[in-house]
């Protein structure tokens, strides 16, 4: 007896063909349907500004970056100091160039206000209202961010004061305490503290043009003083590391603070 053979052919393709691969590589594809949980936790996240969803930076890499940018300001400051300390050759190198850019000054009046940035009637009322703002629109936890960026500024004005009196260093108009810059300290602090304070609270800023903006002024805030001669270029390179170490670290301590923010609701969070 004749057996009949099924005429339907297989649907299923040949083992190594391109329908095979291409069927496989759906398999293993990825699915982000609607109606499906996403395997991470919403209690998992890294919390955003101010705990909103998102990732905040520094991320990984960055952290990596900042880091060393503070080993290396650290040891920059180091260097200067112990150069002013026992007058080394950075100071002559340090008074020639101070000179020398004093005579290439731009008009009095701009680079007197340029100076003038760093006075605290100008540079705190700035980290002052950014703080109110944050204060006012940061939600839970809305204190921690402000208070480090005051404990901030304090610490900076100490520091700067303790090594004054303790270097003594003369500056281009005669007396002595100019090592290192407060004005300078002052700006980079301040205008920082700001940039960083908005970034956190404002609903989705460009974040580059606030720390780009914090940095220009500092820069001009620096060039007028070395402009006017009121101070030396060492002193205000100098202020720039100390205000960078003390941004990172108030920078560090508030990041840390929100990441504690919120916990998982319902407890700790499940795993799906």
């Amino acid at each position: 007896m004749r057996v009949l053979r099924n005429s339907t052919p297989d649907s299923r393709p040949e083992p190594g063909s391109p329908q095979d691969r291409f069927g496989r590589a759906l398999a293993h594809a990825p699915h982000r349907s609607g109606d499906r949980r996403l395997h991470t936790p919403r209690g998992l996240r890294n919390a955003g500004r101010y705990g909103r969803s998102g990732t905040f930076p520094p991320v990984p890499g960055r952290s990596v970056f900042h880091l060393t940018l503070c080993a290396l300001c650290c040891v920059l400051f180091a260097l200067v100091t112990w150069q002013v300390a026992v007058g080394g050759p950075l100071v002559g190198a340090d008074m020639w160039l101070g000179n020398a850019l004093q005579r290439t000054s731009p008009p009095d009046a701009v680079a007197e206000a340029c100076a003038d940035l760093g006075n605290l009637v100008v540079a705190v009322p700035v980290l002052v209202a950014a703080m109110t703002y944050a204060l006012v629109t940061g939600g839970a936890r809305r204190w921690l961010p402000p208070l480090c960026l005051a404990l901030a500024l304090a610490f900076t004005a100490l520091a700067v004061t303790v090594v004054k009196l303790w270097l003594g260093r003369p500056g281009p108009p005669g007396g002595t305490n100019y090592y290192p810059s407060g004005h300078t300290a002052t700006a980079a602090v301040a205008f920082g503290g700001a940039a960083l304070l908005f970034s956190l609270t404002v609903r989705r800023p460009p974040y580059w043009p606030l720390p780009a903006a914090a940095a220009l002024l500092t820069l001009a805030c620096s060039a007028g003083l070395v402009w006017r001669g009121y101070h030396w270029p060492l002193d205000v390179v100098a202020s720039w590391c100390l205000s960078w170490v003390v941004l990172t670290s108030a920078a560090a301590l508030m990041l840390r603070g929100l990441r504690r923010q919120r916990p998982g609701k319902g407890g700790a969070p499940q795993r799906s």
